[in-house]
């Protein structure tokens, strides 16, 4: 019986930035409709990860390949290939409308690979917003929602270009927990519809609760993978981030 191809594979991934090694020899594989999550200390090297992936950072060695194919190497090439991506700082434009956020993707002139007019941009975007409870909001300046709520607006921008790999940055940081509990759902949803979602969160709760596999990242290395049940009970993890030693 044959493997199916991962949709996103990682091999050997070393990324430095002079002297200083951000990434050692990471790898790992990433399934469809998977839920993986990336965790570690601050510093640990996450989001040079993500970085990596979207080419926004060059790689001392180490492979990137995407359903099998090598990952482009620049950004706006990611959109075609099926991947998108949130930030940490949610990179809305405050001077624009919900609506006009969510369409700035669609700019690039594809949606999963598919060339866009006009009308079908709205409508794409305007139906992401309906799927997010945000349809109301769509012709308010983003800048007047609250943060929850502009938290969507970013989590719509990425999936309006209908992704098969979806890399989320903090996406539970500064929500409380009905907002945490109802973006699990989201999430969840959106792998149950066959997209793989990677994710970089601090929030220990939500992780565990969601994820299929997780990475330990301390330092730039891999130290521990596994399912959550498996990295909780790894005393290496406990060690890097409560600075614990293990057991001899």
């Amino acid at each position: 019986m044959n493997t199916p191809t991962p949709r996103l594979r990682i091999s050997g991934l070393t990324v430095a930035f002079g002297g200083l090694t951000a990434l050692d020899d990471v790898s790992f594989d990433v399934a469809r409709g998977e839920t993986f999550a990336l965790i570690g200390p601050n510093g640990a090297g996450k989001t040079t990860v993500f970085n990596a992936v979207c080419g926004l950072v060059r790689r001392a060695s180490g492979s990137i390949d995407i359903d099998g194919r090598p990952a482009p190497a620049t950004p706006m090439a990611l959109v075609g290939r099926g991947v998108s991506r949130t930030l940490q700082g949610l990179g809305l434009f405050d001077s624009m409308t919900v609506l006009e956020n969510v369409l700035v993707p669609l700019g690039l002139g594809t949606a999963g690979g598919r060339s866009l007019g006009e009308t079908d941009a709205i409508l794409a975007a305007t139906d992401q917003l309906a799927a997010l409870g945000l349809a109301a909001d769509a012709a308010r300046p983003v800048a007047s929602l609250p943060y929850p709520e502009r938290k969507r607006v970013a989590l719509a921008r990425a999936l309006v270009t209908q992704p098969q790999l979806l890399l989320l940055d903090e996406p539970a940081g500064g929500l409380g927990s009905d907002d945490i509990t109802d973006l699990a759902a989201i999430v969840r949803g959106i792998a149950a519809a066959g997209c793989s979602v990677l994710v970089v969160e601090h929030h220990m709760d939500f992780v565990m609760s969601l994820a299929d596999r997780i990475v330990v990242l301390d330092f730039g290395r891999v130290i521990a993978s596994g399912t959550p049940a498996e990295v909780q009970a790894d005393p290496r993890v406990e060690e890097a981030y409560l600075g614990v030693e293990p057991a001899a």
